[in-house]
């Protein structure tokens, strides 16, 4: 989300302070630009919504590539909360911020993009997603800036590297706390009262580490450009390296090890297939490590590309709270033009598929870039707004 939308506030920032932000921006606008093609997919594709198969490697990858998008935007909030901070902030203000702004976060988790999925408020289905885990890790975040940065890297450290340990453990061997189990590390359905349900699609652990990662290594964005950048790529090399030699051994980091295929390339992708609910270490070192590569590299972009990205990425709540309603209404016409059923399209967090519903991947990029078309002309005005207008209420939006 837009966590760093505060620092718009201070003045006359450097020349190099206005390109680090640039670069947050456009990194975190190619996050949200994959998260609707994701999300297209999940509507229009014919396949599931979490497609593993590597035999099939255009959906495969197409998948893949989105994995990218939610470790890099949990770790940039935590990257902007310390550069909100560090404007002169004393501690108990960025935290009363981040309590504010997570628990807004939830809320809107829970009916504004709740509506968006299922284009019904009355189903009885709440959906735990991305806004959920983000939301609540800015309220663990409000308590973890009170401590020094060491101690909360080292509970970033902690929750990523370790939560693996605890994938034996089951909600049902809990007793009374399966339903605690279920919020933090095992995605299930939890039954809150008659009729109504709770869907935890992202169980919280490990989402707060990485966000307090995030954090833990935000002085390196108020470094000079030359540092910045060096620290920037060595992170994003080392965490990559240790993927591949952790993954390779099989003996920790991911549920699942991979396993030799009928062909180099299926071989290849079982390599990368790793856990997302919850993230294992494997999967956030996977997608992190290229994130701190693109930070780097992104610095200086120009362009109408590069101009397009950073744009989206000053608005990713606008975005990802419209985008949503946007790509399920123009799945409700495609399924009247071409089944002549909708009903199965409404109430439901992406639905079973009918005979004859959905598009191959080149018409699920088409759309999806058909939904970037429809965004950008709102997403420009409101980006224009946030630039020209430091209203307090704008950084919760």
């Amino acid at each position: 989300m837009d966590a760093a939308s505060p620092l718009s506030s201070t003045a006359a920032p450097a020349a190099t302070a206005h390109a680090r932000l640039t670069s947050i921006d456009m990194v975190r606008g190619l996050a949200i630009v994959l998260m609707a093609l994701d999300h297209t997919r999940d509507f229009f594709g014919a396949s599931g919504q979490n497609p593993r198969d590597v035999t099939d490697a255009a959906l495969f990858l197409t998948r893949w590539a989105t994995h990218f998008c939610a470790p890099t935007f949990i770790m940039l909030a935590g990257v902007s909360a310390f550069l909100y901070g560090s404007h002169g902030r004393a501690p108990g203000e960025v935290s009363r911020f981040l309590l504010t702004r997570g628990l807004w976060i939830v809320f809107v988790e829970f009916t504004f993009v709740n509506f968006g999925w299922n284009l019904t408020l009355t189903s009885g289905l709440f959906v735990a997603q991305v806004m959920w885990a983000i939301g609540v890790s800015m309220i663990v975040l409000a308590g973890l800036v009170h401590l020094p940065r060491a101690a909360v890297a080292a509970v970033a450290v902690a929750l990523i590297a370790g939560h693996n340990l605890l994938d034996g453990i089951r909600p049902e061997a809990l007793g009374p706390l399966a339903f605690a189990w279920t919020l933090l590390h095992v995605p299930g359905k939890l039954q809150l009262a008659p009729g109504v349900e709770l869907l935890v699609v992202y169980p919280l652990v490990p989402w707060p580490g990485v966000m307090a990662l995030g954090y833990a290594v935000g002085p390196v964005f108020k470094a000079d450009p030359a540092r910045r950048r060096a620290l920037l790529l060595g992170a994003g090399a080392a965490l990559l390296a240790g993927f591949v030699a952790l993954r390779a051994s099989n003996l920790y980091g991911d549920p699942q090890p991979w396993r030799h295929g009928d062909t180099a390339l299926q071989t290849a992708l079982s390599f990368l297939d790793c856990e997302k609910y919850p993230p294992s270490l494997l999967y956030l070192a996977m997608t992190l490590g290229p994130a701190f590569i693109l930070l780097a590299l992104s610095e200086g972009a120009r362009g109408r590309l590069a101009d397009t990205l950073t744009m989206f990425g000053r608005v990713p709540f606008l975005f990802y709270v419209v985008h949503l309603p946007v790509i399920h209404l123009l799945a409700v016409a495609m399924a009247w033009l071409t089944v002549g059923e909708t009903g199965w399209l409404i109430g439901a967090f992406v639905p079973p598929k009918p005979p004859g519903y959905g598009l191959g991947l080149p018409g699920v990029y088409a759309v999806w870039l058909a939904v970037l078309a429809l965004m950008y002309p709102l997403c420009r005005r409101f980006a224009d707004l946030k630039s020209r207008r430091h209203d307090w209420w704008l950084s919760y939006l």
